[in-house]
């Protein structure tokens, strides 16, 4: 297992995601590889993590699902891969007085390549599908929590992700109502909602 800190656009280091590759062994009939391991894990994260929840979703083309997270007293850690298809994964740092505040790493994670994210607390989590269809998975650390839950707009300019629309194929940006109503992350900021 490769494990590798992401950088910002912005050139920044951004502390905690991690961009996780597992090894594959691949011959003339298929391939095998751990897609969890709790000890490498927890020596890849520096620490004990203990997982409250697996969670799956199917999208088409085009949708975009984000940007998530939950605060206290139930916010949420992700370990998030594309088990089918591929997708364009995003982090979001949005920890007061984090010297990373705002910025956003992202990564192409596709059942060919893999590859993990790790998500810690402290961040919004969203991704684009790329492929006519994906399937994502993803550990959860933190129960599901509707009263915790938040988002924050997938294109608020202060953030600015480079969401990789070209590759779309002309399709258009599927979004839910609520992640279409999500709050900018000035506005987030100015309720409180954020870590």
């Amino acid at each position: 297992m490769q494990v590798e800190q992401l950088q910002s656009p912005q050139g920044a280091t951004i502390e905690g995601p991690l961009l996780i590759s597992p090894k594959a062994f691949g011959d003339e009939r298929g391939w095998f590889f751990e897609s969890w391991n709790q000890r490498k894990f927890d020596e890849a994260v520096d620490e004990a993590v203990v997982f409250s929840q697996d969670n799956h979703s199917r999208s088409a083309q085009g949708v975009l699902r984000g940007l998530h997270y939950q605060l206290s007293p139930e916010p949420q850690a992700k370990l998030v891969r594309a088990s089918i298809g591929e997708i364009f994964d995003v982090a979001v740092d949005i920890r007061r007085g984090s010297t990373t505040f705002g910025q956003w790493v992202g990564a192409h994670l596709s059942a060919e390549n893999k590859q993990q994210l790790w998500v810690p607390e402290g961040f919004a989590h969203g991704f684009l599908t790329l492929s006519a269809v994906a399937e994502v998975q993803y550990k959860a650390r933190g129960f599901w929590n509707k009263d915790c839950e938040r988002a924050i707009r997938w294109n608020d300019a202060t953030i600015g992700i480079a969401w990789p629309l070209d590759q779309l194929a002309g399709t258009e940006v599927n979004l839910s109502g609520k992640d279409g109503d999500a709050a900018s992350l000035d506005q987030a900021t100015a309720t409180g909602d954020i870590f």
